[in-house]
């Protein structure tokens, strides 16, 4: 091998690390998807011999990771206000508006592989406001703390972006009130389910 040639070689593997090192990701992800916020049927609450529920909503979602090591991320989850219709045998009779801010520590099984599965836990605080019910007596939901759990999957695109597909299960427990009236505990415990689109930095 002469000289030039050792030299060129050197060269070509030098530049193939440094186009690497330029697109090696970091250990932020930001994810913008949608999330579905899925109430249980029962919410374990009745008035006037009627069952109340809360219905299902969808919203546009924002994740921030950060991976403390390849296995280990922790996972923030905001979205725009969710609404919710709240019903009795299924006739609306109010409606609410919440914010789910939801942090999960997730354990990544195959990091830096195509498809990657993952299983979290976390905590979760739920903002009610806005509450407007039907006659127009006062409704009033109280804040929500209580814990969350999470399985998901990534699918590695094109350099560092990722797609990603997520279910929780999130325990919100929310004390109403009618015009002054303690109603009960609200049991509402969703299924969350999201998909997302992020990039990896």
């Amino acid at each position: 091998m002469t000289t030039r040639t050792f030299l060129g070689a050197v060269l070509a593997v030098s530049s193939l690390f440094a186009v690497s090192a330029a697109n090696a990701e970091g250990p932020w992800t930001v994810r913008v998807g949608v999330h579905n916020v899925d109430p249980k049927s029962d919410s374990g609450v009745e008035v006037g011999g009627a069952d109340l529920s809360v219905d299902s909503a969808a919203q546009l979602s924002l994740n921030l990771d950060y991976a403390f090591t390849p296995n280990l991320v922790l996972d923030v989850l905001g979205a725009i206000p969710f609404k919710h219709d709240i019903e009795l045998d299924g006739d609306k009779i109010a409606s609410t508006k919440h914010l789910p801010p939801t942090v999960t520590l997730q354990y990544h099984f195959l990091p830096g592989t195509g498809i990657d599965p993952y299983v979290g836990a976390g905590l979760n605080y739920t903002i009610f406001f806005d509450e407007k019910i039907d006659g127009g007596a006062d409704l009033d939901l109280d804040d929500s703390f209580g814990l969350a759990a999470q399985i998901g999957v990534d699918f590695a695109l094109v350099r560092n972006w990722v797609l990603g597909i997520d279910v929780r299960y999130i325990d919100i427990d929310t004390d109403a009130s009618l015009a002054g009236a303690k109603l009960g505990t609200v049991e509402i415990d969703p299924l969350v389910y999201g998909v997302n689109l992020g990039y990896r930095f």
